[in-house]
């Protein structure tokens, strides 16, 4: 049985599902241009032991963020106190994949003494790119961004010059190519990228985290991931006293649906 929740914040409103009848709670966090649908095979999988949340974050799904400002990472933890106090949680588990790697991060340095597992699946948050900066923090290069979702010729002239200069994995253009074949999908990146702009984080500071409060970590990579490369998991790892590692033979977007025997 699967029960829809809202939790209003503001204007805000964060729409999740709770499944399975487990004792052990499990937070999850989707990727980019994915819902809490992303997850329905963990619910099959893990229902008999855990209490599943999975989240649609703003932008996707059912949930909505105002765009008057970008949201902060003290919106989060008020937003995730709600939460646990609406369900009465006291200590979770927490899994995010891809974007949703952020959510999970940015949960665990809110409420390290509450989380007992942190599962990252390619996880953005750990290594930011050189595009995903230039797009969101400079002014100039912002307003370049956003005439180029709302012009997408522009758009696909960049990524054909990249293509043929060869400045950017093969692998990754693709990726980017499937993100932005629509206005509805570009607009996604945009409000996705300029409103979580906020959401940083220092590695050293979160392994530190990990290892102070004697977390396990589950890092999952894909073998031929050009989006989140797998030597960036690997390095973040080995700064994790309770680390455990894990490389499958994926790409990015089918990794969420690979790894669920190789965690449990």
């Amino acid at each position: 049985m699967i029960n829809h929740h809202h939790l209003s914040f503001g204007e805000a409103m964060l729409h999740y599902t709770q499944s399975g009848k487990g004792e052990k709670k499990l937070l999850l966090f989707h990727g980019f241009g994915q819902n809490r649908h992303a997850f329905e095979q963990w619910t099959e999988y893990l229902g008999h032991t855990y209490t599943l949340y999975s989240f649609d974050l703003f932008f996707h799904g059912q949930s909505h963020w105002p765009m008057r400002q970008p949201l902060k990472k003290s919106d989060w933890r008020e937003i995730i106190t709600i939460f646990l106090s609406t369900h009465h949680i006291h200590s979770f588990e927490v899994a995010g994949f891809s974007m949703g790697g952020k959510f999970a991060l940015l949960t665990l340095e809110w409420f390290p003494d509450r989380v007992n597992h942190l599962i990252l699946m390619a996880p953005d948050g750990i290594k930011t790119s050189f595009w995903y900066s230039l797009a969101t923090y400079p002014w100039a290069a912002r307003s370049l961004f956003k005439s180029m979702i709302l012009k997408p010729s522009r758009l696909f002239t960049l990524i054909t010059l990249l293509r043929k200069f060869q400045l950017v994995d093969k692998g990754l253009l693709r990726f980017a190519e499937s993100q932005m074949s629509t206005e509805e999908k570009r607009r996604r990146v945009y409000y996705s990228w300029v409103y979580f702009r906020h959401l940083k984080f220092n590695v050293h500071q979160i392994a530190s985290l990990l290892n102070t409060s004697d977390i396990p970590l589950t890092m999952i990579a894909g073998q031929f991931d050009r989006v989140i490369k797998p030597q960036d998991m690997k390095r973040f790892c080995q700064n994790v006293n309770r680390a455990r590692y894990i490389e499958i033979e994926s790409g990015h977007n089918e990794l969420i649906n690979r790894v669920l025997p190789n965690i449990w």
